[in-house]
């Protein structure tokens, strides 16, 4: 049993810049307990660079997935039968939608760090989710998947 026709998975991994900002963080802990001596220095740079590095791949392990008739995103698991069309977000249009035209009852999947997105109208009508926006490196790609996987589910692959 193939699981997707059109398979698309992706992590909105943090950019290589947070990775730094952890480090400097790290020195930032290290700075503040210098005057309490060497070993209080050394605990502070690794522990505050561990603190930081944990936050910054915590944040960025979000995954979304397409599989099994779902469009998974985050906590969110919707069927592929309940959504409709599929749009993709440029950078000016997607941080339209982030604020002045974004709807409160819609799921938000943002990472700022990723300037496209896919708006994703939800077709059910049990559910008071417009639509979802989400983040993505790859909103061509991931449009597409839905779009494989809605077909497939149609035909009852």
């Amino acid at each position: 049993m193939q699981l997707s026709t059109a398979p698309y998975e992706e992590r909105l991994t943090a950019p290589r810049s947070w990775w730094v900002v952890s480090f400097l963080i790290g020195v930032s802990f290290a700075l503040i307990l210098l005057p309490f001596g060497t070993l209080p220095l050394l605990g502070g740079l690794v522990g505050g660079t561990a603190a930081a590095a944990v936050v910054a791949s915590s944040y960025g392990s979000v995954r979304i997935r397409v599989v099994g008739g779902s469009l998974i995103a985050g906590e969110a698991k919707v069927p592929v039968t309940a959504l409709g069309e599929a749009e993709v977000l440029e950078p000016e249009e997607a941080r339209a939608w982030r604020t002045y035209k974004a709807d409160t009852r819609a799921f938000l999947l943002l990472r700022a760090y990723i300037p496209r997105a896919l708006k994703v109208e939800v077709t059910d009508p049990e559910d008071p989710t417009p639509y979802l926006y989400l983040s993505t490196r790859e909103p061509e790609r991931l449009a597409e998947a839905i779009k494989a996987a809605r077909e497939a589910a149609a035909q009852g692959l």
